[in-house]
């Protein structure tokens, strides 16, 4: 009786892995296409970052003019100089 049980399991195991290929070829596919927008998005912010850096900087110039206008001290401005004109944070 062992003898004819072994090719049922065979059987069994063939027709699983057959009725799995469609999923597991799905779930490649999916991972492709998720690999592919992940690089669409790496290059866009590559080529997105430089802009933001330099519009940044301009920003900060155009707040240490205006910090300039309102009483900042020659110029000067640092994360720890002390702040005039706002309340602090609540």
């Amino acid at each position: 009786m062992v003898v004819h049980a072994l090719p049922r399991r065979l059987t069994k195991a063939v027709a699983g892995t057959f009725t799995s290929l469609p999923r597991i070829a799905t779930a490649l596919t999916e991972l492709r296409d998720a690999a592919k927008h992940l690089e669409r998005l790496a290059t866009f912010a590559a080529e997105e970052l430089p802009e933001i850096v330099y519009q940044l900087e301009g920003i900060r110039e155009q707040l240490a003019r205006i910090e300039d206008r309102l009483g900042g001290r020659n110029g000067e401005v640092s994360p720890a100089a002390r702040r005039t004109g706002s309340r602090p944070p609540s």
